[in-house]
């Protein structure tokens, strides 16, 4: 017996992948975030031992602001990931525009945190006692690079979507 979830009709794939666009963009787009906050979390928080999320206060201040941070970027990762596999569910996965939302995602906190908490409020840096440039730079070129191929599968897919709904009103 083949399992086939309510409300789901005998759609096309262009079908579905207009009707969930917006599902995989988010889904993506929050799993970019999870994602960079964890290897934030995990690599220049807790193994280089870099920096942590606070580093206005004591050590034990800072610590709580770390697990605080892993657990906002774990709900990220995991609601996206439940979206991820209703989209799955549905048949409606269009891969390249979840990793242009994976790519905004990612791109778009690093940058965040490279401006706004890292040099408007100075939460913390990326690193101390060194030259922080060319850290800085690393850090913000990445985050750059990342939304612009985000945006370009984006715009691609868009575009797709644009085609689609011509084709289908050209059809009627």
């Amino acid at each position: 017996m083949d399992f086939r979830p309510r409300n789901q009709k005998n759609q096309s794939i262009s079908e579905l992948r207009y009707t969930y666009s917006a599902r995989n963009l988010w889904s993506g787009f929050l799993f970019g975030i999870g994602l960079v906050a964890f290897i934030d979390e995990a690599i220049f928080h807790q193994l280089l031992h870099w920096h942590h999320f606070y580093d206005k206060s004591s050590s034990s201040i800072g610590l709580v602001s770390d697990g605080l941070f892993h657990a906002l970027s774990w709900f990220a990762t995991v609601g996206s990931l439940f979206m991820f596999a209703d989209l799955r569910r549905r048949k409606g996965l269009w891969l390249k525009r979840w990793i242009g939302g994976v790519l905004l995602g990612a791109g778009a906190f690093q940058l965040y945190d490279g401006t706004i908490q890292h040099k408007l409020m100075r939460l913390h840096q990326i690193r101390y006692n060194v030259d922080i440039l060319p850290y800085d730079l690393i850090w913000n070129i990445a985050a750059a690079i990342m939304i612009l191929i985000g945006i370009s599968f984006v715009i691609q897919t868009r575009s797709s979507l644009l085609k689609m709904k011509e084709d289908g009103r050209n059809g009627q």
